[in-house]
């Protein structure tokens, strides 16, 4: 019955008189964006879902023709370990320690492209392997200095 404009046209009507009810009412408790028409249509969940299936999809196949030795984090971080403790100074020239959050970054992204911190079960960033793989990095980069 509605064109998609009509329809849109028609709920911004909507909103504009039930907030002109809640003014003349008094209504104090109401919360801008708070209103179920904010709420997204059958349609639009659907959509949404089928676009986030294909990204997480398409996420997967990233670092497919990446060499073995590269595609994980913790595989990266050890090679840096290895430079670390065969030539120090060299390490400490590169400034390594202000590259590593850049070059990890590609990685650190597509692990993160399914968290949603609003979901109930969700899982905590200390939980995620990126997470542990810089904090070992980290603890080893502390002991090797105390040493």
């Amino acid at each position: 019955i509605y064109g998609e404009n009509n329809s849109s046209e028609l709920v911004t009507k909507h909103r504009t008189c039930r907030k002109q009810v809640r003014e003349c009412s008094g209504e104090d408790d109401h919360h801008e964006g708070m209103s179920s028409d904010d709420e997204l249509t059958l349609t639009e969940v659907t959509e949404f879902q089928k676009s986030k299936d294909n990204i997480l999809e398409d996420s997967r196949k990233i670092f497919e023709d990446v060499h073995a030795d590269f595609c994980d984090i913790r595989k990266i971080l050890l090679k840096f370990q290895e430079w670390k403790e065969k030539f120090p100074d060299s390490y400490c020239d590169a400034y390594i320690s202000f590259c590593l959050p850049k070059l990890l970054n590609p990685w650190i992204r597509v692990q993160l492209i399914n968290w949603n911190p609003l979901e109930q079960n969700l899982t905590d960033l200390e939980e995620m392997p990126w997470f542990r793989a810089l904090e070992e990095f980290s603890d080893t980069k502390n002991v090797s200095e105390t040493k």
